[in-house]
């Protein structure tokens, strides 16, 4: 479980440690967290064993550069190293270039490589990029100057954020499209070559940027100014960008424009948000179910610790536990470990009765995606790799040639994450979507009202009530049926057949953060309508009159339930009061507080017969920002001393 409260606090973190966290990522890329420069600070070296490693491999590309500028005065052919003196996939040749093309080497490749198409990415994606980039360079294994890893630094730090269009990458050889947009900011032509034709004045090869205006503190007017998610960033183009900012951009030199872009970087930034965000929505939608299984009047017995113990599964146990907590006390619930249930037999539909089993095997399905995660955003990822290492380190590499072509670029832990976990959120909505129908429905929701809003007597069909609320959420997970599909299992070759099997990972994540955002949306209209059915639960029974008194075998399910209700809760008292558990007390205040503020309420909705419908935009969108900001889950938490 991750501490909002804490989350929330500023922190720098550092790269190269090889224990970054994804919640280091989030912090960084949506709360603005700064980035400690790598190498020297404060006259200490804060990640020595990196910083020795990136210094030593560094040296080594700069040492194998000039040996083949001595071959090349003494005119004897140069020793090719692939991406310091070569071309790139299907134009490699076994041909060293001379110093004097390495520059264009990298300049030629990151302008030719910058091709994307489509929406921008949101700029806490291409932050969460930057620093994924920052942190695999970091490592050591790369070969690039430490000026190239701080500059990328000096742009998350001072706010300069590059436009990357969302199309173009296959996920191998990593993401080379987008992050070639965002190396074409922060790189510059090399010199004493011939100037661009004439009449090109609209020709810009730094590409586009934002800067972040929480970051700017100058006096500047900007002609173009955006707002994002609540945020402004003024839009100019990249070196613009650089400049207004006080960041230099640099010329490339040998291998570091192949070691910004490869690597599947931007599909682990957006996986790293995606998974953060696919818990938070998890465990708002354990709320939403606690909420409609009280609602609906269900039974506690799925939910027991001996049936989750004979199944074994951990994610299994954790659902069925923390819903039981939410639930403690609840006077709507029937049976428990110790008191046999009223009503038989004690069974729930299957939306209500199999929520630990599919809830917990998203969780268990989420804890494997986190790892996959944590380890890539932890990872050198672009080819070739140096191991120019001392004798004694574990990766020391004995030959002289210490350059490795490997493929720690290509996307595919990362695809089949994301693949995971579209499928499980996927199936998460539409189990919640199917709670809602039964709220809904009423024939299936045990005397609620029809669609959750009661007319006024006589005047039955006036008001539809929250219907079309549910029509939302069957969209929605109609959609993400479709955006589920796995991307994983498609590859086009590319580079004229050099690079013949590609992930498809940026497909795969930008698929997976879509279907977290749509689900979102279908879990706060579970929310919503929970609250408004358990509401309407608790005021009914406190207010109306004992229900009609049928024999038994003339009963209806649900008059039998609504029967065994009144009894139960009336034992003593003329009139029943009955009390939700404890976790779903919380819930209910929390959301009436959201939708009801003293200073921005919106009409009651649903409170009593109504001739009068309601705009229900406003009501969702408000369960949605709840959800996104996690103060839900921290409340309902506290309240029943739920840790994990």
């Amino acid at each position: 479980m991750i501490e909002h409260a804490n989350y929330q606090q500023q922190k720098e973190v550092r790269l190269g440690t090889g224990e970054m966290t994804i919640e280091d990522v989030v912090g960084v890329a949506r709360l603005g967290w700064s980035v400690a420069e790598f190498g020297k600070a404060d006259g200490q070296i804060n990640t020595p064993c990196s910083y020795l490693r990136a210094k030593n491999s560094r040296e080594w590309i700069e040492a194998v550069v000039q040996e083949n500028y001595i071959l090349g005065e003494k005119d004897e052919q140069a020793v090719p190293y692939y991406g310091i003196n070569t071309g790139y996939g299907a134009k490699v040749e076994r041909i060293g270039l001379s110093r004097d093309d390495i520059a264009w080497v990298s300049r030629n490749l990151i302008v030719s490589h910058s091709t994307g198409v489509g929406d921008h990415l949101h700029p806490e994606l291409v932050r969460a990029t930057i620093l994924l980039r920052a942190n695999s360079l970091a490592q050591g294994y790369s070969g690039v100057r430490i000026e190239l890893i701080n500059t990328l630094v000096r742009m998350l730090n001072l706010g300069v954020t590059p436009v990357v269009p969302e199309y173009g990458s296959v996920g191998a050889s990593g993401d080379l499209v987008p992050l070639s947009h965002i190396a074409a900011v922060l790189s510059k032509r090399p010199p004493g070559q011939l100037p661009l034709e004439k009449n090109v004045d609209d020709y810009d090869e730094s590409g586009q940027a934002y800067v972040d205006l929480r970051f700017y503190s100058g006096e500047r007017k900007f002609d173009q100014i955006l707002t994002i998610d609540g945020r402004s960033y003024a839009l100019m183009s990249g070196h613009q960008a650089m400049r207004v900012c006080g960041i230099e951009p640099l010329v490339l030199e040998a291998k570091e424009g192949l070691a910004l872009n490869n690597g599947a970087t931007v599909s682990a930034a957006i996986a790293a948000l995606a998974v953060y965000d696919a818990e938070n929505l998890s465990r708002h939608a354990e709320i939403g179910a606690a909420l409609t299984m009280e609602a609906l009047l269900g039974f506690r017995d799925a939910f027991f610790p001996q049936v989750q113990r004979v199944r074994h599964h951990e994610g299994q146990k954790g659902v069925a536990e923390r819903i039981l907590k939410i639930t403690r006390d609840s006077q709507l619930l029937d049976g428990d470990e110790y008191t046999d249930p009223r009503y038989s037999p004690p069974q729930d539909a299957y939306a209500i009765r199999v929520t630990p089993q599919v809830l917990g095997a998203v969780w268990d399905t989420l804890k494997f995606v986190r790892g996959t995660i944590t380890d890539e955003i932890n990872a050198a990822t672009d080819n070739p790799l140096i191991f120019n290492l001392p004798e004694d380190d574990p990766n020391y590499l004995p030959r002289a040639y210490r350059a490795v072509s490997g493929g720690n670029f290509h996307g595919a832990p990362l695809a089949y994450a994301m693949d995971f976990l579209s499928i499980v959120i996927t199936d998460l909505g539409s189990l919640s979507e199917r709670r809602v129908f039964r709220l809904n429905d009423k024939n299936l929701n045990y005397g609620l009202p029809s669609c959750l809003v009661a007319d006024e007597a006589g005047k039955p069909g006036v008001t539809s009530g929250v219907m079309l609320a549910q029509y939302l959420a069957a969209g929605l997970v109609s959609d993400c049926k479709t955006l589920a599909h796995p991307d994983s299992v498609d590859s086009i070759p590319t580079s004229a057949n050099q690079e013949d099997h590609v992930s498809m990972s940026l497909n795969a994540a930008r698929h997976a953060r879509k279907i977290v955002e749509n689900i979102g949306y279908v879990v706060a209209v579970e929310l919503l309508s929970g609250y408004l059915a358990l509401k309407y639960r608790i005021d009914s029974l406190q207010q109306n009159s004992k229900p009609v008194d049928k024999p038994p075998a003339e009963r209806t399910r649900q008059e039998e339930k609504l029967l065994w209700l009144w009894e139960n809760l009336s034992e003593g008292q003329s009139v029943p009061m009955p009390q939700p558990g404890v976790g779903s007390q919380a819930a209910l205040s929390l959301i009436a507080q959201t939708l009801y503020p003293t200073d921005q309420a919106l009409p009651l909705l649903g409170e009593r017969p109504t001739l009068e419908d309601r705009y229900l935009q406003p009501y969702i969108l408000r369960i949605v920002e709840l959800l996104k900001e996690g103060s839900l889950v921290d409340r309902v938490y506290e309240e029943v001393r739920i840790t994990n």
